[in-house]
């Protein structure tokens, strides 16, 4: 089982890779849970749908899977995603630590850690660079990033059904 979530893991940055957010979203469990600096607290199909909306705005994303590892119920990632943050036309470096928890071969829940102000700097520069530290600017990001997929799960509600 520990290799099937190391596995499973695999498959995930793979497809992040090649930027399929459906595959992405079809490996995690109904229920799941996700959080990270800017998207705190995804629940059962916003995870997936926020994969498919940014894997489907990156024009250059690559990812690596840097290192790995899986046990029965657990597992662990350091990831480098490498992409021009499509707001403001900068290039981001993001260096990732992903903790998981797996249910019936799924990933039952998924946190992402970063450091927000580094890549604050990156992605929206000079205010970044001077407030990217500050919670008042952190949860202004957070509310733009919520509404954004907000709007895409909208979307995705009145679109025709993937064949």
């Amino acid at each position: 089982m520990p290799g099937d979530n190391a596995e499973l893991i695999r498959r995930f940055y793979a497809a992040f890779g090649e930027r399929d957010g459906d595959a992405m979203a079809a490996l995690y469990a109904p229920d799941a849970r996700f959080s990270d600096p800017v998207f705190q607290d995804l629940r059962g199909r916003e995870p997936g749908a926020m994969w498919r909306m940014l894997t489907g705005r990156s024009d250059d994303l690559s990812v690596e899977l840097l290192e790995h590892e899986a046990t029965r119920d657990r597992g662990s990632a350091r990831w480098l995603a490498r992409y021009t943050f499509t707001q403001t036309g900068r290039p981001v470096e993001n260096d990732v630590r992903a903790s998981f928890r797996f249910a019936n071969g799924l990933i039952a829940e998924h946190r992402d850690e970063f450091d927000f102000h580094r890549w604050a700097k990156q992605a929206l520069g000079a205010p970044g660079l001077v407030l990217g530290w500050t919670p008042f600017f952190q949860t202004s990001v957070r509310r733009r990033a919520r509404a954004g997929l907000d709007e895409f799960l909208a979307g995705e509600t009145t679109a025709s059904p993937r064949p």
